[in-house]
C-alpha cells in the first residue's frame, strides 16, 4: 500500500496539471479566435437576423 500511494498522488497531480494546461490553451485559442474572427461573427449574425 505505501508504494501505491505516491503513484496515485502523482497520477492525480499529472491529470490536474494536464486539465489546467488544456483549459488555459482553450481560453487562449478562444481569445485569439475572437480577436481574428470578430468581424466574421458579426456578418454571420447579420445574415441570421435577415433569415
Amino acid at each position: 500500500m505505501p508504494q501505491m500511494a505516491p503513484l496515485w498522488w502523482e497520477l492525480l497531480f499529472i491529470t490536474t496539471l494536464m486539465m489546467y494546461t488544456f483549459t488555459m490553451m482553450i481560453m487562449y485559442f478562444n481569445k485569439e479566435n475572437k480577436m481574428s474572427s470578430s468581424k466574421k461573427n458579426m456578418s454571420t449574425t447579420e445574415k441570421n437576423l435577415k433569415w
